[in-house]
């Protein structure tokens, strides 16, 4: 039957683009994915603001005063009105996230706004709380189910055209907490009830999601995407949390109780490496000769001869030092004594060769620096030792030892090298934490664990304060941005009313050096659309007028009814200025010197002839002749021609000086710079022997300038779009790569491999 009916279903605005749009069909198999999940997702949300009252209603119980009372009462109320808006809100968002999967191409950098000063901003209290919570919610599902999203994410690869990681997964927990966050924005409560309803968020919605992960997975695999590549099984429903109490376990046996499936997943990750490996020993890379009757070691006496070398690594540890070669030799002696040649197996084999290549790529990687590549480098057997171990080290991008070496990449991006490095309070912590593995890591990875929590604590008080320091070095330029703008404004009202005259010498000094100081004065707190504004513009205008010559009664007349209200005027201004009382004074003494003046000129007479009474014509007489003194005050003042425009200087500031050279719009060296994110690491060559590592903190739109910072926060470097342009032209300068460094490693280490199995 046909029917007329306008029924729109909720996914077509996802779904459904127009024929100019960049934004890729999805495939029907991720439609499918995308539309299961917003169900399941709106079903939580639904269990989410059931239970939000009763919540909410037990806080106002517990309130501590009537004000804390009725802030959750008020809650209650406006969450009752706003659910539905924001239930709207929070799976738009998730259907957005899924139409953008085939946006942009792969490899290609989508391009970032500038930031002007109008968009920076105090981060508050409130936010940071905010994002303290999110981080750390985030963090729970990727150590519980983190396995499960990154075959998720790699399944997604194989569909969609742009490279997705797990923080742009769509159903990644970074993208729904900031999704449901957004969605709240509405929500007029405080920053206590927000954590509350965040808590809630976490216990109906993010608990689930190793389910979603797994119907998702599942909906793939019956789609032909990646069958072989299996993840773990969701949990039992009697597992979750808000379900039936049950008593806390230790992190390994947590992962104990994953069963068969979970450590098939890990065994499958591991096993892809293996089969690289496998493909290229013997051509690419070489075989190890090995006797018939060789017998391999334990992985437990493998891991106390690693332990051995740890114990007497050498104190200045570097790249030159050789794991292997060590490791063949006390092998060597293991043979020696049992009469049996001993030898690595080949599973071990294969943890020894990756981890290897992981760490050759970390200690070429440019980007950081050579004092802490050296430190970095001893950690090396302890990571061998974690991997042998504990195989999910090459599959869980949340693995306490990964995350660690991570942590201490990211903050070493930022260092610069210094002659006493040891009294550098990050060079004294990183070297601290390589110390304790190397003394105290046997064979229990929780000491990852726990260097890990005490390292994120340290960088995170470091953080704060850089970021503190930060702000205020962009509030700092914002003002001197605004003042730079208000500095223009007020060089092009001078110059409009001056350039070219011919004035009082006194009065182009009372403009330039202290009526400016007004006018800027009047732009930075009411803006050039402002009445003030105009104000003072009339009262320069008439100040000019008033010392210009001029005829007639007419001019006389409003020269009288003028001089009253200018004095009255400039002295108010100059005093709001609080401009130096003497030089006012003066300034007022010849300024009055003029209006006598002008005065005495529109009053001096024309000559009269005056007639005989006889009707004879007598000689003309001039009436009211001016005395010998009158004459001597009617001097003529100095007079100065203003013929140059006038330029403004900032107080102790020289401007700065664009690169003579000019290039062309389409220039390389420019696309680099407008190409160039806020919070991007760079590294600049001052000369042959000194570098500069700096991080891009603001770009002042309205003065183009690029403002860089240390990695305490502090300003180092002002550039414009110009001198950085001429800056990458002679290769001075260098974007430094901010990923994961071992996941770069990685990356990297099966590129390679690849390459030699093509070779």
């Amino acid at each position: 039957m046909q029917t007329d009916a306008k029924v729109v279903p909720l996914n077509t605005g996802a779904t459904q683009q127009s024929p100019t749009s960049s934004v890729g069909r999805l495939p029907v198999a991720l439609i499918q994915v995308r539309d299961k999940t917003a169900v399941q997702l709106k079903q939580s949300l639904q269990v989410l603001f059931d239970n939000a009252d009763d919540t909410l209603f037990e806080m106002a119980d517990r309130a501590s005063s009537n004000a804390e009372q009725n802030a959750f009462f008020e809650a209650m109320r406006d969450l009752r009105l706003k659910r539905k808006s924001i239930e709207r809100a929070f799976l738009q968002k998730v259907f957005e996230s899924f139409s953008t999967l085939n946006q942009y191409e792969i490899g290609k950098a989508p391009q970032l706004d500038a930031v002007s000063f109008d968009s920076l901003s105090l981060v508050q209290n409130d936010e940071l709380e905010e994002t303290v919570a999110l981080d750390a919610m985030v963090a729970k599902v990727m150590n519980r189910d983190g396995i499960a999203l990154g075959h998720l994410t790699t399944r997604l690869n194989t569909l969609v055209s742009k490279k997705v990681d797990d923080k742009a997964n769509p159903l990644g927990p970074r993208l729904l907490c900031e999704g449901f966050l957004d969605a709240c924005r509405s929500l007029g409560v405080e920053i206590k009830v927000k954590l509350i309803i965040l808590k809630l968020f976490e216990k109906y919605v993010l608990t689930e999601l190793d389910r979603f992960y797994a119907e998702a997975n599942q909906l793939l695999v019956a789609a032909g995407v990646l069958p072989d590549l299996r993840s773990a099984p969701a949990r039992r429903q009697s597992d979750r949390p808000g379900n039936a109490a049950r008593p806390a376990q230790s992190g390994q046996a947590a992962g104990a109780s994953e069963g068969p499936a979970a450590e098939e997943g890990v065994q499958e990750v591991f096993g892809v490496l293996q089969e690289l490996l496998s493909q290229v020993r013997g051509s690419a890379m070489p075989r190890r000769e090995q006797p018939a009757d060789a017998v391999p070691v334990s992985s437990i006496d493998l891991l106390r001869l690693l332990s051995h070398l740890q114990q007497h690594l050498p104190q200045q540890s570097s790249a030159d030092y050789d794991m292997r070669f060590s490791l063949d030799q006390l092998l060597s002696r293991a043979s020696a004594r049992s009469g049996r040649t001993r030898v690595v197996g080949q599973v071990d084999d294969d943890v020894i060769n990756l981890v290897s290549m992981l760490f050759e790529f970390i200690l070429d990687d440019r980007t950081l620096p050579d004092s802490l590549k050296a430190l970095i480098g001893r950690m090396q057997i302890p990571m061998l030792k974690v991997a042998l171990l504990d195989k999910t080290f090459f599959s869980r991008g949340s693995h306490p030892a990964r995350r660690l070496l991570n942590e201490i990449a990211s903050a070493a991006l930022g260092w610069v090298e210094q002659d006493d490095a040891q009294r550098d309070s990050l060079y004294h912590r990183i070297e601290q934490v390589v110390q304790r593995l190397l003394n105290d890591f046997v064979d229990d990875p929780a000491i990852f664990s726990e260097l890990l929590a005490d390292f994120l604590s340290y960088t995170g008080d470091e953080r704060r304060r850089s970021e503190l320091l930060e702000q205020r070095t962009r509030d700092a330029e914002e003002g001197r941005a605004k003042a730079e703008l208000a500095r223009r404004q007020v060089e092009d009202a001078l110059n409009q009313r001056l350039l070219g005259r011919t004035l009082p010498e006194v009065v182009v000094r009372l403009l330039q050096e202290a009526w400016s100081k007004v006018l800027l004065l009047t732009c930075l707190k009411h803006g050039v659309s402002s009445d003030e504004w105009t104000a003072t513009l009339q009262t320069m205008d008439d100040l000019i007028w008033s010392v210009e010559s001029h005829e007639g009664p007419e001019a006389r007349a409003r020269l009288l009814e003028l001089v009253p209200g200018l004095l009255k005027s400039l002295r108010d201004g100059l005093a709001s200025a609080a401009f130096d009382p003497f030089a006012t004074s003066e300034f007022f003494s010849q300024l009055e010197a003029l209006h006598v003046q002008a005065f005495q000129r529109l009053r001096k007479p024309e000559p009269v002839e005056v007639l005989a009474d006889d009707g004879l014509e007598s000689p003309p007489l001039l009436l009211e002749l001016p005395s010998e003194s009158e004459a001597q005050d009617e001097s003529e003042p100095a007079m100065v021609a203003v013929i140059e425009e006038i330029v403004l200087a900032a107080p102790g500031e020289s401007p700065t000086q664009e690169p003579e050279v000019s290039l062309a719009d389409d220039d390389e060296a420019l696309g680099f710079v407008d190409n160039l994110r806020v919070g991007s690491w760079v590294e600049f060559q001052e000369d042959e022997e000194h570098k500069l590592r700096c991080k891009l903190a603001a770009l002042i739109k309205p003065t183009g300038k690029y403002i860089f910072v240390n990695r305490t926060g502090m300003k180092v470097l002002e550039k414009t779009r110009m001198g950085l342009a001429v800056e990458f032209r002679r290769s001075a300068i260098r974007l430094l790569d901010d990923a994961l460094l071992f996941d770069r490693a990685l990356e990297s280490v099966i590129g390679n491999l690849r390459r030699l199995k093509g070779a």
